[in-house]
């Protein structure tokens, strides 16, 4: 176990990305694939075919069955759907895989199976992992997915209590949404946060009556403690590789995403050990603030394989959370900041300054532009880097605005002139437009991942998870850009609802183009990869209502079964 920190100054020598793709050993025996709905998502209205031909991982033939038979020759592999339905593999827009390993190989504070409900059982749930692990006092304890509203107390658990829970460790539990944590007293002293630390510029420092920390740190604040919790050695990074990315295939993704790399991270990724192990396609979005080592290297190939893993571009992270009311909006939050001080409108992680200087150095390396912005104030600081840096839609540079949750009307028109891909997120609609109601009028909320606004400007979106920020589940994803209906049953702006055809094309079609992947993956079609996923019922013609009910059947990847329900 060694500390990122440690890690980082290694990751340059380690990092290796290759300038191709690598070739799989000839196999020229054929797939078939037929009876069922074949659904190619080529086009913009459903198609069906009735067959499928794929040889040596590229699909060769779609079409009559008759046609397919003779093609496929007698010596082909028969895969009879048995009236199933089979799509082209779900693209991962957006999520973060490298955290995804962390959470697979750590305390999940959201597995049902720990019952943690209030601070009680919190303390409790880290307690049974210690024992279980026989973790020896002095070292590092890390649970993640902690969610204060989900707790009974409804607030945070602070450093006190953690401190009381396991007095000689370093206790860290990170905030679902990936923009927070809260430390324990010996975590805080490792990361040298005092008493009087002071909140830097677009961090949260929150603190008790006598105003010292408590232990809750958001946004830029959390750095200094979250570059110190230790890295697993080699051997267990691989395990929850393996954890998951089966997790990721069981949705029936074929192309995942790690959004905002971290060096050592990235060093792993792209070592040998784990390109052997990778099944699936992965994308690295290097965070910004890899940047000075990253413009160090010079044979860097930005969206280019090797074998299953690429760099697809930089990923930059503007503001925060809006349900933990740390994105950066125009207008206030009723429930105030974090701590509850009015007014406040959140802020941004960096200057407008700071972030068309950073830009324009990965913009002019060529390399693609990932935004990550969730209030409208955000999106006007990328719309405005954008212009600054000269982008223009007939560019294709396809710069993505990861999450664009509150995006204002207005704001779509200057998306279609610089060639926006959006990443919406319509989970936000079932899991946090409650919470955003209590905070922004019902028109604002109702705006959320405008799906059908954006189509009508003209822009190519996708839908993503997020996860391990909401849970892995595809077909509740897909649910809920039809459904747009909240926890208490409330429908956000019924208007940007989409067909289930539409919502496909956002696991599908939408982020291959952001990828610039459009002519590989996403649709089934002669010359694309054989990426392939087969649910047990047709999205096209179940109910909304039942849609999450749909189970995912099989994945594969490039011909081969790498995931399959029993």
């Amino acid at each position: 176990m060694g500390t990122i920190a440690a890690l980082v100054a290694a990751a340059t020598a380690l990092l290796s990305i290759g300038t191709a793709g690598t070739a799989r050993s000839p196999d020229l025996k054929a797939s078939l694939w037929h009876g069922g709905p074949i659904i190619t998502m080529d086009g913009p209205r459903p198609q069906r075919v009735e067959a499928v031909v794929e040889r040596d991982g590229r699909i060769v033939f779609a079409g009559p069955l008759a046609q397919a038979r003779k093609l496929a020759g007698k010596p082909a592999d028969d895969h009879d759907l048995r009236g199933k339905t089979m799509l082209p593999g779900f693209v991962d827009a957006h999520s973060h895989f490298a955290m995804a390993m962390q959470v697979a190989g750590g305390i999940d504070l959201a597995d049902p199976a720990l019952g943690v409900k209030d601070f009680a059982s919190l303390q409790a749930a880290l307690k049974r992992h210690v024992t279980a692990q026989g973790i020896p006092a002095g070292n590092w304890v890390v649970a993640w997915n902690y969610a204060e509203a989900a707790l009974s107390e409804k607030q945070h658990i602070t450093r006190a209590e953690l401190d009381a829970a396991l007095p000689g460790y370093k206790v860290v539990l990170v905030h679902f949404t990936g923009h927070g944590l809260v430390g324990n007293s010996a975590a805080l002293d490792f990361a040298g946060i005092t008493d009087s630390t002071p909140a830097p510029a677009g961090g949260v420092i929150m603190r008790d009556s006598a105003g010292k920390p408590n232990g809750v740190l958001f946004e830029n604040a959390m750095m200094p403690l979250a570059l110190k919790i230790p890295q697993p050695g080699e051997a267990a990074k691989l395990a929850m590789l393996d954890k998951a990315q089966t997790l990721y295939a069981s949705q029936g993704y074929t192309h995942v995403q790690d959004g905002a790399t971290q060096l050592p991270d990235l060093a792993f990724l792209t070592g040998d050990a784990a390109k052997e192990r990778l099944k699936l396609d992965l994308a690295l979005l290097p965070y910004h603030g890899t940047l000075p080592e990253l413009l160090k290297r010079k044979d860097l190939q930005f969206g280019t394989y090797s074998g299953h893993v690429k760099l697809q571009g930089i990923k930059f992270v503007l503001d925060g959370s809006p349900q933990a009311r740390t994105a950066y909006f125009t207008r206030d939050y009723k429930l105030g900041s974090p701590e509850g001080a009015h007014p406040w409108h959140g802020e941004s992680n960096m200057t407008q300054a700071e972030f068309e200087t950073k830009a324009r150095q990965a913009h002019e390396r060529g390399w693609q532009l990932f935004v990550h912005a969730n209030g409208d104030a955000a999106i006007d600081m990328a719309i405005k880097g954008f212009d600054a840096l000269g982008i223009k839609a007939k560019d294709d540079r396809r710069p993505v605005v990861i999450h664009s949750q509150f995006q204002r009307p207005d704001q779509l028109k200057a998306y279609a002139r610089i060639g926006v891909g959006p990443a919406y997120f319509s989970n936000h609609t079932y899991l946090f437009a409650d919470i955003h109601r209590s905070n922004f009028p019902r028109a604002v909320v109702d705006f959320i991942s405008p799906f059908k606004s954006a189509r009508a400007a003209g822009l190519i979106a996708s839908n993503h998870s997020d996860y391990p920020v909401t849970r892995l589940d595809s077909m509740t994803q897909l649910w809920s850009s039809m459904a747009r209906t909240s926890l208490t049953g409330i429908v956000s702006g019924a208007d940007q609802r989409l067909s289930a055809y539409e919502a496909l094309q956002m696991l599908t079609t939408g982020p291959a183009w952001q990828a610039f992947e459009e002519n590989r993956k996403g649709r089934i079609k002669a010359g694309l990869l054989a990426d392939f996923v087969v649910l047990d019922r047709n999205p096209l013609t179940t109910p909304v209502g039942q849609i999450r009910s749909i189970r995912v059947m099989q994945t594969v990847k490039e011909g081969r079964t790498v995931w399959q329900r029993n």
